[in-house]
């Protein structure tokens, strides 16, 4: 069974995400202390074009501009959203966001990329310098310009039910 190179890349940067405990092939993200229970990871800083994917995030989520959000992907971008079933492709991204939007903080606690595929994970919350209210994972792919574009988005809250 042939998977085509998305698959290939979809695959090897869920493979990179779940290796995190390996030290970083090309971009040191954070520390490897241990965190707490119920304690936030800290943030790290992340190189601007991967800081870029973050802020491009937020502006267009605070826009209210599915179709903005939607172009951070690659044409075939997964929405992975808690609870909900996965959406694929810029169009469905694009119907999934249709109404969201408002206020949105991202911060990275961990990144890291090798070649033209990485990752970040972190956190976000609805009030600037707030407690975070949820986590995120991007799994990225740098495009033939150099950009990172958004393979997969998946979040949820850090609310129990």
């Amino acid at each position: 069974m042939s998977i085509g190179k998305k698959g290939q890349i979809l695959l090897a940067a869920l493979l990179v995400a779940a290796l995190s405990t390996i030290p970083s092939f090309s971009a040191p993200s954070s520390s490897s202390t241990d965190t707490a229970i119920d304690q936030a990871p800290a943030t790290v800083d992340l190189p601007p074009e991967l800081a870029r994917v973050l802020t491009d995030y937020e502006a267009a989520w605070r826009a209210r501009d599915p179709q903005g959000l939607a172009a951070l992907f690659t044409e075939d971008g997964y929405v992975l959203s808690h609870g909900r079933p996965p959406v694929v492709g810029r169009k469905a991204i694009t119907e999934r966001y249709k109404g969201s939007g408002g206020d949105l903080y991202l911060r990275a606690f961990r990144y890291q990329t090798s070649g033209d595929i990485g990752y970040i994970l972190g956190g976000y919350t609805y009030t600037e310098g707030g407690e975070d209210n949820g986590k995120f994972t991007l799994t990225l792919e740098r495009d033939s310009d150099g950009h990172w574009l958004i393979v997969s988005d998946m979040d949820n809250s850090n609310r129990s039910r």
